[in-house]
């Protein structure tokens, strides 16, 4: 059996991606969970979506859609009102596929929409943003799946008795909210933290910063405070 390893926000960090999946060596049958937002801050929003068409040929990926895959697909489908996607980061994803939107490749835009709303093993259940204790993974609303962060609500355990493992919700201290039922692995990437994958079944952690800089960590996973995050 090989490993589950979920990814946090990565968020056009590239180099911290390609830094990460150096240590990680995924194989063919490793189960690889990126947890969404690819794009957008980051400088190379573009990168991050080829890496993760080259994983798609190595292991076995399982990519969830982040809210930011939501609001780029929408200013896909309607220019007109793209406004909104671009102040929120968006303007760094169109630059790096050379300053046009419509210069997204019919390849990325497809990985994007075929992006879960969320995944699950015997133990474990993984979602962008948040969830809903008492609802199955499918009958999560859309707003909780994908927008409601962890400092606002921080849910009881799942009724399935999984644990959660979700991004989103920003730990500017750069290290992992580990709750015990619920685990937050976006660890600020983009804003000078770290990208952090972590192997569900092990525990063991690797991260890299948005340069590309691997960084050892300090000591288990354990209990932090809520970060203040960004939408």
């Amino acid at each position: 059996m090989g490993r589950v390893i979920a990814i946090g926000d990565i968020h056009g960090c590239a180099a911290a991606l390609r830094a990460v999946l150096a240590e990680v060596q995924p194989t063919a049958d490793d189960i690889l969970v990126p947890l969404g937002d690819y794009v957008d801050r980051g400088p190379d929003s573009r990168g991050v979506i080829e890496t993760l068409l080259e994983l798609e040929t190595t292991c076995q990926l399982r990519p969830l859609k982040g809210n930011h895959e939501i609001m780029l697909l929408e200013a896909v489908a309607r220019p007109d009102i793209a406004g909104p996607w671009l102040d929120c980061g968006g303007e760094a994803t169109v630059a790096s596929y050379g300053g046009e939107l419509a210069a997204i490749p019919p390849e990325h835009l497809a990985l994007i929409r075929r992006c879960r709303p969320y995944f699950e093993t015997a133990t474990h259940l993984f979602f962008h943003a948040n969830y809903q204790f008492d609802l199955t993974p499918a009958e999560q609303p859309d707003f909780i799946l994908y927008w409601e962060h962890l400092h606002y609500r921080q849910p009881r355990p799942h009724d399935s008795g999984k644990i959660v493992v979700v991004g989103h919700s920003s730990q500017r201290s750069g290290e992992i909210l580990d709750l015990g039922h619920v685990v937050c692995i976006d660890t600020y990437c983009h804003g000078g933290g770290w990208l952090t994958a972590l192997d569900v079944l092990s525990g063991t952690i690797w991260q890299a910063d948005r340069a590309g800089n691997r960084r050892i960590p300090l000591g288990p996973v354990r209990p932090f405070p809520p970060g203040i995050s960004d939408v």
